[in-house]
């Protein structure tokens, strides 16, 4: 019957597709695209009028395949890439995009750029409104190959100025390219969305042609506009741009106490330690404290040997000066039921010693006024330091001998 027989087929297709997932899932290529190939039979077999709708499974799963198989090629994927953008209009500039990045990472940057530009002269009804969103990324990117084209230009001008090079469209094709560039790059970046490619290359033409306070405003709105989301990297470029431009230190400060506030172990804590440990405020110092504390939280600053200098250092002033005990306590309390064995095992001890000295030197330090002249990783660091007569190493163990009065009262 009828109806039997659109159950059978409902059933079969899903049996398919099953086995071309399962087939993918094991990087089985070629038994997946056969598989596809009886998928695609059997629909064009379906005498039934219930609407199947498969050309959107048909693209992933095709471009899938295509992009792994071991005997697929360029010619081939712009055939199937070309039959998939006629499958549906709802659909068609995704599919040039991701035609565009294909080609991209294959090196066609020439037939990438003419690809973009055919789907941005694209024109289908009501359909242009609707994808406009999708236009403005075909856009964009086409503006990144811009900028790449410009970059190109302006290094050739760059190397061979200083030998008299003089080529008038050289010149021209660049100051061509930076205006489309721009002008693209320039719509994109005002959607809220995370453009950090975008944001950068529009900034590089901007500081090119001595557009400061443009690429300030871009930098600026980028990270501080409430409608865009919360993205680290927008408070890094930011930061950057102010430090190329010789900002204040009050205007570095600030913008890295956002970065701070996001994302605490992020590399740039260490500049952010050191401009806070050199300011003449307490209060600055004291957040400096924080700061470095914080990102040694993270296994991924473990052996970071100028985190634990950092630390050290400061540590060493604060008991020195026998002021501002309470800072270190009020770090260590909430510290101190795990750091012992995530950063001052014997076994960190012993490796980091024969690893990296200067890592043990400094964060024994640490350990010797944390957890006293009996903590495991000191007695260990130091008595090897002793041992193979290294300076430094006698020195440290005097100091924390002679201060461990101060271990007492931060472990109150």
């Amino acid at each position: 019957s009828s109806h039997e027989h659109k159950l059978n087929f409902r059933k079969s297709k899903e049996v398919c597709l099953s086995y071309i997932q399962d087939a993918m899932l094991q990087k089985q290529w070629k038994r997946a695209a056969e598989f596809l190939t009886f998928y695609i039979e059997s629909l064009e077999k379906d005498f039934s009028t219930e609407y199947m709708g498969p050309s959107e499974m048909i693209w992933r799963i095709g471009t899938e395949i295509l992009c792994n198989h071991s005997h697929s090629s360029i010619k081939e994927f712009n055939s199937f890439i070309e039959q998939m953008k006629t499958l549906g209009v709802k659909r068609y500039l995704k599919v040039c995009l991701e035609h565009a990045f294909h080609l991209l990472c294959n090196g066609l940057i020439d037939e990438a750029y003419q690809n973009l530009s055919l789907a941005e002269s694209w024109r289908f009804g009501e359909q242009t409104a609707v994808q406009d969103k999708e236009m403005k990324l075909i856009q964009a990117y086409r503006g990144l190959l811009d900028y790449y084209s410009w970059s190109k230009q302006k290094n050739i001008l760059l190397k061979y100025g200083k030998d008299g090079f003089e080529d008038l469209s050289v010149e021209q094709e660049m100051h061509s390219c930076f205006r489309k560039a721009a002008a693209n790059l320039k719509e994109i970046i005002k959607i809220p969305g995370v453009w950090d490619l975008f944001v950068k290359s529009y900034v590089d033409l901007l500081e090119f042609y001595g557009d400061h306070h443009e690429a300030h405003e871009v930098l600026s709105e980028y990270a501080y506009n409430s409608k865009f989301p919360a993205n680290p990297n927008a408070h890094v470029y930011f930061y950057q741009f102010l430090k190329r431009h010789g900002a204040s230190k009050k205007s570095l400060v600030s913008a890295l106490k956002i970065l701070h506030d996001i994302v605490p172990s992020h590399e740039l804590m260490i500049d952010f330690n050191t401009m806070l440990q050199k300011s003449k405020k307490r209060k600055k110092r004291r957040l400096g404290l924080e700061v470095i504390f914080a990102a040694l939280d993270y296994a991924g600053w473990k052996e970071n040997v100028k985190a634990w200098s950092c630390l050290a250092r400061q540590v060493k002033q604060i008991v020195l000066s026998e002021k501002h005990l309470d800072w270190i306590m009020q770090e260590w309390n909430s510290r101190k039921d795990w750091w012992p064995a995530f950063h001052f095992s014997r076994y960190l001890a012993k490796r980091n010693w024969q690893e990296n000295e200067s890592l043990s030197y400094e964060k024994a330090l640490v350990a010797g006024v944390l957890l006293g002249k009996d903590c495991k990783y000191f007695k260990y660091v130091s008595h090897q330091g002793c041992k193979a007569q290294v300076k430094r190493f006698r020195t440290l163990k005097k100091f924390v001998n002679k201060y461990s009065p101060v271990y007492l009262k931060i472990s109150g």
